[in-house]
């Protein structure tokens, strides 16, 4: 609807269809995908990708092993005029709801590890029971930022893991928390005394860091005082470290959600860290341009609606 709407139309001597041209050419990375997105042939893509370097003065996307690369350049208008386009879609569906029980929409979650086992099963059964006809797809993302990536690239509807870089255009809802829990294989020499910060700094640590850093929220939390842990073992996947910590002699630092959903938590004890940790946000993250369309609203507040949010 929204391209037949700007197709017929020419705003102050610049063709609308460029910017929906640009649109789907950020969204895809491919002048053949980007084509297929809004209806047009790959001649009459690349056409409009060589108006736009014209009328913008710049090369805007170059070529590279992963596809269309966008210029510093594509990136600053691409939230500008990708609201534009929104805005104007906006005011076209202003009346048009939308019927999840009818709905036969398809949407792309972003998950990071650990929401991948605690979010996706609850939401799958609640699309079985209220949206039956709604499909999902996932994407999986390791680096918080890799969510920003990914909403701005359009791959992914809705991104859920730990809070982003602040940026304007994208927009966040907090989902649910994550305290810290130390834990150790339960015949662990230490396990049945009290947890002291001496004792603790005595063990070897196992560090989980999915963006591949030796320094953690414990060694954040050491540094205030001047401290600081021996790591024995850095991973990126925390839902191996539970099972590699029943079968060693190291500690691990654990958001709770974890243990539980590893399966292994029968084979631990737990500890409260001998030291202040603030526990790990997990929110729900959108893009500006999606905010206010009624199928990406309803998926949102539905995820949120799962854990009163």
């Amino acid at each position: 609807m929204i391209y037949a709407f700007i197709h017929a139309m020419d705003l102050h001597g610049i063709d609308l269809n460029l910017l929906v041209a640009f649109d789907a050419l950020m969204a895809e990375r491919s002048v053949t995908k980007a084509g297929i997105r809004i209806g047009r042939t790959q001649p009459a893509m690349s056409a409009a990708l060589t108006r736009l370097r014209t009328l913008l003065k710049d090369e805007l996307f170059i070529r590279g092993p992963a596809g269309l690369q966008p210029t510093a350049r594509a990136l600053d208008l691409a939230e500008p005029l990708g609201r534009a386009l929104a805005e104007i879609q906006r005011t076209l569906e202003f009346t048009q709801g939308f019927d999840p029980m009818t709905s036969q929409a398809s949407f792309t979650l972003g998950l990071s590890d650990h929401p991948t086992f605690v979010v996706l099963p609850r939401l799958l059964e609640f699309l079985r029971d209220s949206a039956l006809g709604v499909s999902l797809r996932v994407k999986h993302f390791n680096a918080r930022d890799d969510a920003t990536t990914l909403l701005d690239a359009g791959e992914v509807d809705v991104a859920i893991g730990v809070p982003p870089s602040p940026t304007g255009r994208i927009l966040t809802r907090p989902l649910f928390e994550e305290r810290f829990v130390c834990v150790m294989r339960k015949n662990h020499p230490a396990a049945l005394t009290p947890l002291t910060i001496e004792r603790f700094l005595a063990l070897d640590h196992l560090l989980v860091s999915p963006e591949n850093e030796r320094f953690g929220h414990v060694d954040v939390a050491l540094a205030r005082q001047g401290l600081k842990r021996r790591l024995a073992l850095t991973l990126p996947n925390m839902y191996a470290a539970p099972l590699l910590v029943a079968r060693s002699d190291m500690i691990a630092t654990l958001m709770s959600g974890v243990v539980e959903a590893s399966g292994h938590g029968e084979d631990l004890v737990r500890h409260d860290p001998p030291l202040d940790l603030d526990p790990i946000t997990f929110v729900i993250s959108w893009h500006r341009r999606n905010d206010t369309h009624p199928a990406q609203r309803w998926f949102r507040d539905s995820i949120a609606s799962l854990w009163g949010a």
